[in-house]
């Protein structure tokens, strides 16, 4: 199965211009809150209806503002997970799903139902009601009621948002296997850079209503490209700069000189990923006073200000952060780790 993407709808105070390819896999739109995920899963399903543009799943036009076609939700054969979960309340764990069915009648439907209970381990709730029910059997349940009527699309707008950490992990591997076994495409609406790692093979990152770029997960995190995929995938410390030859630039708000491998050519800013920072007088030194240390469970965050009073984010060891803190610490920026951003 294959979807096309290429819808324009006015929003406030932006336009959304969405244009995008999926094929069989799992694809996140991920972007900060308000960036226009949410409205485009929701113009994809049918439930909002884009101002001009073009929807297609597999064979199927979804939408074609030229040609006047626009398929209601229905008729679309999409498996949509709100945050909310959207169970009926006055409904069996059982009749929520079996309202999903949406072809079968009789013994036919009974039996897609009772497959679908066995197969998210949730036959022994099926005759209980949702506010019975705890975060992640709501969240069972809903997928269950999405997945008997065998979607040819799936879509997840923040499926975890409303879990603590522990149901959250347990609840992400579920719908992570989920969608490794649909075979077809599912859409995944998030802002956890974490969470779109471990269950994702691409990412579309949006920002301002736009997709910025669409690749794979494993080279928007090694090579973000631009300056707002780089701070969704944590790379905090980014720096205007100049260009001062083949390789070698001027960090602008580090107020330091750089040897760069990477081609920065067209570059606008540099960044480095806070655990890419190592302590030393080696290549790239900058000397750095301390000004904040926090330890975390297994490791520790220190905020520094070059002589310039650029601010650097350093994620290291504790064994390390602990021969930094006498006030003034020299550290060094890999060259290999240096990312060109446009």
């Amino acid at each position: 199965m294959s979807l096309f993407v290429d819808i324009e709808k006015k929003l406030g105070d932006f336009t959304l211009r969405v244009q995008f390819e999926a094929g069989d896999e799992t694809l996140a739109l991920f972007g900060a809150s308000g960036c226009g995920k949410s409205m485009t899963l929701k113009c994809i399903a049918g439930v909002e209806k884009p101002d001009r543009g073009r929807i297609v799943c597999g064979d199927t036009v979804f939408f074609d503002s030229e040609r006047k076609i626009d398929l209601p939700p229905q008729k679309r054969r999409v498996g949509f997970l709100f945050q909310s979960y959207a169970l009926f309340p006055n409904m069996t764990v059982r009749q929520n799903i079996s309202a999903g069915v949406r072809t079968l009648r009789g013994a036919a439907r009974e039996e897609r139902v009772e497959k679908v209970l066995r197969t998210m381990r949730i036959a022994h709730i099926a005759n209980q009601y949702p506010r019975t029910l705890s975060g992640g059997e709501q969240q069972r349940t809903a997928l269950a009621r999405i997945l008997v009527n065998e979607p040819q699309l799936l879509l997840l707008d923040e499926p975890f948002s409303a879990l603590d950490s522990h149901l959250r992990f347990e609840l992400e591997r579920e719908v992570g296997a989920i969608s490794r076994s649909f075979g077809k495409t599912a859409l995944l609406v998030s802002h956890d850079r974490g969470e779109v790692f471990r269950l994702c093979d691409s990412i579309a990152v949006m920002h301002a209503g736009e997709v910025e770029l669409v690749d794979t997960k494993s080279a928007v995190f090694e090579n973000p490209r631009t300056k707002n995929a780089a701070l969704l995938t944590h790379c905090r410390n980014i720096s205007r700069i100049e260009q001062l030859g083949e390789d070698r630039i001027r960090a602008l708000d580090w107020g330091v000189e750089l040897t760069v491998t990477r081609d920065f050519t067209l570059a606008r800013y540099v960044a480095i990923r806070p655990h890419n920072i190592a302590l030393g007088s080696e290549e790239n030194a900058v000397r750095c006073r301390l000004v904040q240390a926090v330890n975390e469970p297994f490791s520790a965050a220190l905020t520094l200000v070059t002589e310039d009073g650029g601010e650097i984010f350093w994620e290291t060891d504790k064994a390390t952060c602990a021969r930094a803190m006498t006030g003034e610490v020299n550290i060094s920026f890999p060259p290999q780790a240096l990312l060109p951003l446009f």
